[in-house]
């Protein structure tokens, strides 16, 4: 072994603190603590905003395609083969024709904005998203007699599965009168949640007939949604499609569309990457601190052991171990306690939620409904070496004072 038994018996006796030394242990104390909660907070914070990244990117890709294709200032019109032939390129798992648009949604209570979107209601109930409906007739729905709604917007507007809800077009009929407001009554087939507060409370899906006679696009969309296995590939699905459309078309894929919000949980992440580290640093500055005392406080049992055979190498690894031994337990309690929250955070929020009687993560502010965390085992290493180098590193220049320590002048001046 690196570190022979008698350097490990002295090494860890100077960690057990007798009276006289008893503040040079709480330093290295508090030391273990600043490290491990350092740890900790680091793999917390980076589960969490990997949790951030991976729901809202599940959520926002399981309602809206990885590319969409529109077309050049007007509405696609022989949408099915067009759609057919963008089916058949490599990586395409679907594609959907959709037909969209703004309305007012009305219920005798209230009255709300929503986005209207038509699909065929197989293409709709197909996505794994929509699994989580929470109740309803999916067969009314696919008669199209009905509409599915939020959740969140049936309960703003007071409405219940069986109840009508009134939609309101900007986009009415021309009259002598001016423009009149196109308006007509659903029957609502159904409410859906997918734990994304933007779209449970905005947004309304409609059979696909019934959207193109309300919006006035009788056999026409107004997009292509296209599916991917692989949502990184946008690139090469963008350069397929604009090949095979002749440049006829505009396309817009998810990053486009959604650029600057996943760039800025980027941002946040490494920016709290880079504060949080600092914890670890200002731990690893009270090691050497700590070992500086002890260096201080053992010149008297140094030079003993020099003089008695000790070499300045088996000086040196004995307070090297000392400190050592702090950054590593530190880090292992540390990460331990980091996974262990982490993989636990939704519960621990529900429970201080439950004591304080405050709500901890609104919805209407994070856009989620659940507070996410995804721990990738990947960073927990890096955290982990991280915080061992760190440890390492200030236990050199103490553990190299110890051991140019000169044996003569240390009994001198004890």
């Amino acid at each position: 072994m690196i570190f022979g038994a008698f350097e490990r018996m002295v090494a860890f006796r100077y960690l057990r603190a007798r009276r006289k030394e008893g503040f040079i242990s709480v330093i290295a104390g508090f030391s273990l603590l600043g490290i491990g909660l350092g740890v900790a907070t680091l793999i917390v914070v980076m589960a969490v905003m990997n949790g951030f990244r991976q729901e809202l990117l599940s959520r926002i890709l399981g309602i809206n395609g990885h590319v969409g294709v529109y077309g050049q200032g007007m509405a696609l019109v022989d949408y099915d083969p067009l759609a057919d032939a963008i089916r058949k390129m490599p990586g395409v798992v679907r594609t959907i024709p959709t037909v969209e648009g703004q309305v007012m949604a009305t219920s005798p209570a209230a009255a709300a904005g929503a986005i209207v979107r038509g699909v065929r209601p197989d293409d709709l109930l197909a996505r794994d998203i929509f699994r989580a409906k929470l109740g309803g007739s999916a067969a009314e729905f696919k008669a199209g007699d009905g509409v599915l709604i939020g959740y969140r917007l049936a309960e703003k507007l007071g409405l219940m599965v069986g109840d009508t809800i009134t939609l309101i077009s900007p986009k009415g009929n021309a009259t002598a009168f001016g423009t009149v407001p196109r308006m007509r009554g659903y029957v609502v087939a159904g409410t859906f949640n997918v734990g994304m507060f933007e779209y449970d409370s905005g947004f309304i899906f409609m059979p696909l007939e019934a959207a193109q006679t309300y919006f006035k696009l009788p056999q026409a969309v107004t997009q292509i949604e296209v599916f991917l296995d692989n949502p990184d590939r946008v690139p090469q699905a963008r350069a397929a499609i604009h090949q095979l459309t002749g440049g006829n078309a505009r396309i817009y894929d998810w990053q486009q569309a959604n650029a600057s919000f996943f760039n800025a949980i980027q941002v946040e992440r490494n920016v709290m990457f880079l504060i949080l580290t600092l914890i670890i640093l200002v731990a690893a500055f009270n090691i050497i601190s700590s070992l500086i005392m002890l260096v201080k406080d053992k010149g008297r049992d140094i030079a003993i052991l020099r003089t008695m055979g000790a070499t300045r190498g088996m000086i040196m690894r004995i307070f090297f171990l000392s400190g050592a031994s702090v950054g590593v337990a530190g880090t292992v309690g540390g990460t331990l306690l980091g996974v262990w929250f982490a993989t636990h955070i939704e519960e621990i929020r529900q429970f201080i939620q439950g004591i304080i009687g405050r709500e901890l993560f609104a919805a209407e502010i994070y856009f989620l409904t659940q507070l996410p965390a995804r721990v990738d085992y990947n960073e927990v290493v890096t955290v982990v070496l991280m915080a061992l180098g760190l440890s390492f590193a200030a236990t050199i220049y103490p553990s190299w004072r110890a051991a140019a320590l000169d044996p003569v002048e240390a009994l001198r001046y004890e």
